[in-house]
């Protein structure tokens, strides 16, 4: 059952007494702040059952411990620890000092929870209603009359959480995984199903390649080695296929069992070319290849020609004029930068409450296909052109190309008309074979015997507009807004997102959210002109508390001066400034 947490603040809890000692102008004081405004209970009741079972610990605490987590980069039993005996880890929860105010397994459980039921990026939303709160974008206004806002878009690598192996391993992770599921039915142990089925190699020693007895600068030995560790594959899909037909069609067994059969298959598929000589390795690498058994969506992927890694792709929204992280997605390691780029716009929108009217990006975001796209829905993207290369000879842009009156001039004022039309639209210009012989720009322009030809590309028009945005002095102004999403990126590595925490992109993508979340929350919380007031500007509750207890003890001793006197220096020195701890925060 839901548990929730008083709305009134207790005098004995830990950012009540140390608020001032532990700091209101750091992040642990901002989150003590934000009780009841950054994160409520109600928030979370879809998670727990309504009317059944005992309490639980408070969904808004453990929210900002996660929060908290991020920021400190801990693990799962260090921010137990952290909420036990640490100070500004208690200030910012606010709960008292003898108070440990959750088990490891209760965060464990409160996150997995957030996962199943959707809401990974519930803690990052939230901290765009913080933003919301201030007035960072405007609220009210008809959807014609809302502020439009400028997104920059940029991607950076997350390094996968499963083990990468070769093409042997990775067979046999695929056969372990086939005989835990066909031991589950049984139930046997898999060791036991695995001597019977002749594949003890597999799920015993810790390399099976290092125990195998190959001569491996022998090209027939390693086919052999290879030859064998297929057929026990094989012999395992059709035990597979046997096994399912006693069982319930789209039971959880049975989906668990197709799922490990299906990633060995795959493996074969990928890995694996047969022919009359027997099984051997392909050559190259397959396109969108499954690279680990442990992580089955980690790709191999590359942020340049040099640069490649194994793992997931992090797309990042960020408002340029506030610097915010608008929206967050986590690709396949192999996707291209703008795949998926007008979703995570639609999102921005949805979570500010803001049109987005520009986009920029990097070179990545400027093929003609994704400003078409942007264009369909009333969006414009700034991005530089992808460069055109034709080894020595003149590229396609020393061509002057009229879409319009469909023509196409070359640099020796050649004009054609002559265009072959594409089915997807563009096409190609053909100059004249006699017109090119003639010219005596020939030997820089083309070296086959027939005139040039130019294509057209089906965005024609976008494209030359994009690079006459490019040539003036607005695009300068947009690379330089640009630099913020690779800022607010640094940022979001400096919090641990350059290797994932966990396996999946669903989960990785909640990984992703909370640091955009502690990344926000950071930059609201210096950006506070609240926060900028030291503690002791403020109303100090813990001489308060001081001046009751010695008022007591005085009262019950028959005098009250002394609370009377500590009461007086409260107050002239808390006159001129309220509580840091106001809701407008």
């Amino acid at each position: 059952m839901l548990g929730q947490r008083s709305a009134q603040w207790g005098m004995f809890e830990a950012d009540a007494l140390y608020g001032d000692f532990v700091g209101r102008k750091n992040f642990y004081g901002f989150l003590a702040s934000q009780r009841n405004e950054l994160f409520r209970d109600e928030d979370f009741a879809a998670l727990y059952c309504r009317d059944n079972g005992r309490p639980s610990v408070p969904p808004s605490l453990l929210a900002t411990a996660l929060v908290l987590q991020t920021y400190d980069r801990v693990s799962d039993d260090e921010a137990t620890r952290r909420a036990a005996f640490d100070l500004q880890w208690k200030v910012a929860l606010g709960v008292e000092l003898d108070v440990r105010p959750f088990a490891k397994s209760t965060l464990q459980e409160f996150r997995a929870q957030l996962i199943l039921h959707e809401q990974t990026g519930a803690v990052f939303q939230q901290s765009l209603e913080v933003a919301k709160r201030r007035g960072v974008w405007k609220k009210g206004h008809p959807p014609h009359e809302r502020q439009q806002m400028k997104l920059a878009l940029d991607t950076t690598h997350i390094l996968g959480r499963g083990a990468v192996k070769d093409s042997y391993h990775l067979l046999a992770d695929g056969i372990v995984q086939v005989l835990h599921g066909l031991a589950k039915l049984g139930p046997f142990e898999v060791l036991d199903l695995a001597e019977e089925l002749d594949c003890t190699r597999y799920v015993t020693g810790s390399s099976l390649k290092g125990q195998a007895d190959v001569d491996w600068t022998d090209p027939r030995a390693r086919q052999r080695f290879l030859a064998e560790i297929v057929t026990d594959a094989d012999r395992l899909l059709a035990l597979v296929r046997g096994t399912r037909a006693g069982l319930v069609d789209n039971s959880a067994e049975d989906k668990e069992l197709v799922a490990a059969a299906e990633v060995l298959a795959r493996i074969l598929a990928q890995d694996v070319d047969g022919d009359e000589n027997g099984a051997r390795l392909k050559r190259g690498v397959a396109p969108d290849r499954l690279i680990s058994v442990h992580d089955p969506e980690m790709r191999h992927g590359r942020k340049s020609s040099s640069h490649r890694f194994n793992g997931h792709k992090a797309q990042v929204a960020v408002d340029t004029d506030s610097q915010l992280i608008t929206a967050v997605d986590v690709l396949a390691g192999n996707a291209a930068d703008a795949d998926h780029a007008l979703e995570v716009v639609e999102a921005s929108e949805v979570s500010t409450g803001c049109q987005v009217g520009e986009v920029i990006g990097d070179c990545a975001y400027g093929a003609g296909s994704t400003r078409a796209e942007f264009a369909a829905t009333g969006r414009t993207v700034v991005a530089k052109v992808p460069e055109i290369h034709n080894q020595e000879f003149f590229p396609k842009t020393a061509f002057q190309i009229d879409v319009e009156a469909g023509t196409c001039t070359c640099p020796n004022q050649q004009t054609t008309a002559d265009l072959h039309a594409a089915k997807g639209g563009g096409g190609v210009f053909v100059f004249a074979a006699e017109t090119c012989a003639a010219c005596p720009l020939r030997a820089q322009c083309t070296r086959g015997q027939g005139g040039r030809t130019v294509q057209l590309h089906p965005h024609e028009t976008l494209l030359q507009q994009a690079r006459e945005l490019q040539a003036s002095t607005a695009f300068d102004e947009a690379r330089r807004r640009r630099q913020v999403v690779e800022h607010r990126i640094a940022r979001l590595v400096q919090l641990g997102i350059r290797q994932a925490r966990y396996v999946g992109r669903t989960k990785t993508l909640f990984q992703l959210g909370l640091a955009a979340a502690v990344a926000n929350l950071t930059l609201l919380a210096a950006t506070s002109g609240a926060l900028s007031e030291s503690g002791s500007d403020g109303f100090s509750w813990s001489l308060v508390i001081l001046a009751a207890l010695v008022g007591l003890s005085s009262l019950l001793l028959g005098s009250g001066l002394a609370t009377l006197f500590i009461l007086h220096c409260a107050t002239s020195t808390g006159s001129s400034t309220r509580w840091s701890r106001s809701s407008d925060l």
